[in-house]
Order: structure tokens, then C-alpha cells, then sequence
């Protein structure tokens, strides 16, 4: 076997192992919302094994998108913050990041509040152009925390 066919060979194990190892850990929810619940069709958040998955949220005040952008950008990473508080970490413990933007122009000014909301390392991250998104909300953020 050729040097790329084994290395190709350990990764698919050891992808498989990882997800075997993650399902067998169970799962435990933050702010759960049951199937036959009536609202939203979704949890804030699931832990697997020591990894939360966060569900997008948007930056809404008393139900509406603000009309300041910066506003809106400190609701939405003041949700995640929220969210992740309820599990027991805090925004350094995230590992990874995502921003759906309904205008990539606004890149500065989400982050100029991005920054303010971590004291160590950043997480990885992506910053996506994403055309509309629901309510009319410029932002969106979803994210991957991790035990540490």
C-alpha cells in the first residue's frame, strides 16, 4: 500500500472512531425544546462527549432587529455568551465559529465587537456572506464549544 492510500486509510479510522466514540457518549441538552413543544423546531444548544454545539442565533431586542448594526452585533454575541453561561463556559471555550452576514460590508463593524467578548486565544472562524437572513437580521452566529 502506497504511503497516500495508508494515510487516507488512518484517517477514515480514525474519523469513524471519533464519531463512534462521540454517539456513545450520549447527548444532554441547554434550553431544550422538545419535538411536540409548540415555537421554534430546535435546542440552544447540545453537549456531545466534552463538545457543545450551539444553534445560530440572531441579535434581537424586545423581538426586532435593532436598527444599529453595533447594537445588533453585541445582542447576537450577548445570546451566544448567555448560552454558553447556561453550560457552564465561557466564549474562550468556544473552538470554532461561525458568522452568516447579510452584507459582507459589515465585516468591521462585527468586528469590533467580536473582539471585545474573548480574553484569550480567538477561535477559528468563518465569516460568511450569506444574502437574507430571518427577521431581516444582519448577523447570525453559530458555534462549537469545547470542556476543557
Amino acid at each position: 500500500m502506497n504511503k497516500k492510500a495508508l494515510l487516507g486509510t488512518v484517517l477514515i479510522a480514525l474519523a469513524l472512531g471519533m464519531s463512534a466514540d462521540l454517539s456513545a457518549q450520549g447527548r444532554e441538552y441547554v434550553n431544550p425544546r422538545h419535538a411536540s413543544d409548540e415555537g421554534l423546531p430546535f435546542s440552544g444548544a447540545v453537549w456531545v462527549g466534552d463538545l457543545l454545539f450551539l444553534s445560530g442565533t440572531i441579535g434581537l431586542e424586545n423581538g426586532q432587529v435593532p436598527a444599529d448594526a453595533t447594537e445588533e452585533a453585541r445582542l447576537v454575541m450577548e445570546s451566544m455568551k448567555g448560552t454558553l453561561e447556561a453550560a457552564g463556559l465561557t466564549m474562550d471555550d468556544l473552538v470554532s465559529v461561525q458568522i452568516f452576514c447579510s452584507d459582507v460590508d459589515l465585516y468591521d463593524i462585527f468586528n469590533s465587537v467580536y473582539r471585545t467578548y474573548f480574553t484569550e486565544t480567538y477561535p477559528a472562524r468563518a465569516f460568511l456572506g450569506s444574502g437574507t437572513l430571518l427577521f431581516g437580521a444582519r448577523y447570525e452566529v453559530q458555534g462549537i464549544a469545547s470542556r476543557r
